[in-house]
């Protein structure tokens, strides 16, 4: 369960939290419970942010939504991390962004929030501007991460021709250890009837691109991500093809990615809104792993999830 609160304390000024309680039903074996304890509780957002003109602070714990570090969603909470962000709109149609972060609750680690500060050089900061008017958009954004000894430049950029719609993406990765990492991605996709289609294609060579908890690679699954997988083996290319639409009120998405010699992702995404308070979601994804070790031969995972918004 989560409870998000938003309190006004001044003009401009808004003291915001959400809470996680949760149970694990059912038993330990084999997997673990989930957010590593039976029972728990946590503040996944605990910030206070000011809005001053064109500029808004965002000082605490909260989410961050950048192309290569930022909260996965999955399962009970996203990532949450402790940081400092500044974002600025005094430009029409474009934003400009500083954020610097120091504690990271990863993924299903429940109330575990590491320091970043004591890693490294300590220092993990962004910078990002993004930009959109009409059918064009694009973004650039640097990273310093000492957590994970790199530096990265990330760029993409986008144009819709009415019909059709063409992206690309490149991302490199210097890390202190000497590995460099070029990873570029490029996307197409149009709409036939009530048909939604993609497709995708992107390389990764040398080593992987630096993420922290996710990537928004155009040829990422629901269990892989792009810019890190394909690397080990000469073959580094990976592509993706995906179809989406409405059925019966039922959100459908299915898709399929194969990722050099490492292996492939069949998706097959439902989400149905069976009330104004009721949805319901199964994520069904089989994963084939190219490896000559029977137990990862394949994996196959079906997730239901329900939620009740009240």
């Amino acid at each position: 369960m989560t409870l998000d609160v938003s309190h006004t304390l001044f003009d401009g000024i808004t003291a915001n939290f959400t809470a996680v309680g949760f149970t694990n039903l059912m038993s330990e074996e084999p997997f673990g419970y989930f957010e590593g304890k039976e029972t728990g509780a946590y503040f996944n957002v605990a910030n206070i942010t000011a809005k001053f003109g064109d500029t808004s602070l965002i000082l605490g714990r909260q989410l961050l939504d950048t192309p290569m570090f930022g909260s996965f969603d999955w399962l009970l909470a996203p990532s949450a991390f402790e940081a400092y962000t500044i974002v600025n709109n005094s430009v029409e149609n474009l934003t400009l962004m500083a954020m610097y972060i120091t504690k990271i609750r990863g993924v299903n680690a429940g109330d575990d929030f590491t320091d970043l500060t004591d890693i490294n050089g300590g220092d993990n900061y962004i910078l990002g501007a993004t930009y959109g008017k009409d059918a064009l958009s694009a973004s650039a954004w640097y990273s310093n991460i000492d957590a994970g000894d790199y530096t990265q430049v990330y760029v993409d950029g986008g144009y819709n021709f009415g019909s059709v719609s063409v992206a690309a993406q490149y991302v490199t990765t210097d890390y202190a250890t000497g590995l460099d990492s070029d990873a570029y991605a490029v996307k197409a996709e149009t709409t036939i009837g009530s048909i939604g289609l993609l497709a995708a294609v992107s390389s990764v060579t040398d080593a992987p691109a630096g993420i922290v908890e996710r990537d928004n690679f155009y040829t990422s699954s629901w269990n892989s991500f792009a810019s890190t997988v394909g690397v080990a083996n000469e073959d580094t290319l990976s592509w993706k093809v995906s179809a989406s639409t409405e059925l019966a009120g039922i959100s459908t998405e299915v898709s399929y990615a194969a990722y050099g010699d490492e292996g492939s992702e069949l998706d097959l995404i439902l989400a149905y809104d069976m009330s104004d308070s009721i949805n319901l979601a199964v994520i069904y994804t089989s994963t084939d792993y190219d490896v000559n070790i029977d137990e990862f031969d394949a994996e196959d995972a079906l997730e239901v999830i329900a939620t009740y918004t009240f």
